[in-house]
C-alpha cells in the first residue's frame, strides 16, 4: 500500500475526489503539497463533484492518476464519485487508487488509543483503530475516546462522549502523507464489509385455499 508521498513521486498530477461526507472535496495534487489546489461543494455529489472540477478548471487529459475515497461514508456520494472515475478511465486509462476515510483521520490524528467511528446503520458503527483496522461493531462495543469526522451523516443517536474532528482533506493529508493508505483498484466502488447476499424466490401458481 503506497503513501501519498509515493503517489506524488510516481503519478503526479493526481485528481482526488472525496464524496464520503456532506462536503464534496476535490483536489488536484502535484509533486509537492505547495502545488496542490482544492475545491469544495455543499451540493449533492452528482452536482458537487463537477462543480469542484469546474472551479479548479481541471484538464482531465493532463491527470496521470485518479484517487477516491471508498468509505465509510455516504454510499450515494461515494458511488457517484466511483462512477465518474470509471467513466474517465474508459476515456483515458490510467492508475486508480482508493483510500478509507476513517483510516485517513486516524493516521492524521495519530492517537492509537482512539476509535474513529461513523454510522453504519441498523444500530452498528464503523470503527477504525490504528493497528486493528476497520470493523463494524454494535454501539455497545464502542469504548475509550470516540471521534467522528464532521459532516458525516448519522441516523442513530451518537454514542456518549463522542467528539467530532474536522474532515478537511488538505490538512489531513498533510499530517498523514507518509501513512500507507492507498490501494490500487481497477473497479472503483463503495467499501462493503461483505458482499450482499440475495435469497432466491421460486415462482408458484397461486391456488385458492
Amino acid at each position: 500500500m503506497p503513501s501519498l508521498l509515493e503517489l506524488r513521486s510516481e503519478h503526479a498530477p493526481l485528481l482526488l475526489v472525496d464524496a464520503a461526507s456532506a462536503r464534496i472535496q476535490t483536489g488536484l495534487l502535484g509533486s509537492t503539497p505547495g502545488s496542490d489546489r482544492w475545491a469544495e461543494s455543499e451540493a449533492e455529489a452528482g452536482i458537487g463533484i463537477f462543480t469542484c472540477l469546474a472551479s479548479l478548471a481541471i484538464d482531465l487529459a493532463m491527470v496521470r492518476a485518479l484517487v477516491f475515497c471508498d468509505g465509510p461514508g455516504s454510499i450515494l456520494g461515494i458511488r457517484s464519485a466511483a462512477m465518474a472515475l470509471r467513466t474517465w478511465n474508459v476515456l483515458q486509462p490510467r492508475p486508480m487508487f482508493r483510500y478509507g476515510s476513517l483510516a485517513l483521520v486516524a493516521h492524521a490524528l495519530n492517537r492509537p488509543e482512539a476509535q474513529i467511528i461513523a454510522d453504519a446503520r441498523r444500530d452498528t458503527w464503523h470503527r477504525y483503530i490504528i493497528g486493528r483496522g476497520l470493523q463494524r461493531v454494535a454501539a455497545a462495543e464502542l469504548f475509550g475516546p470516540l471521534i467522528m469526522p464532521e459532516s458525516f451523516r448519522h441516523w442513530a443517536a451518537l454514542p456518549p462522549g463522542v467528539v467530532t474532528t474536522p474532515y478537511r482533506l488538505a490538512g489531513l493529508f498533510a499530517a498523514a502523507d507518509r501513512a500507507d493508505l492507498f490501494t490500487a483498484t481497477d473497479s472503483p466502488d463503495a467499501f462493503l464489509h461483505e458482499e450482499p447476499g440475495y435469497k432466491t424466490w421460486t415462482p408458484q401458481i397461486h391456488r385458492a385455499p
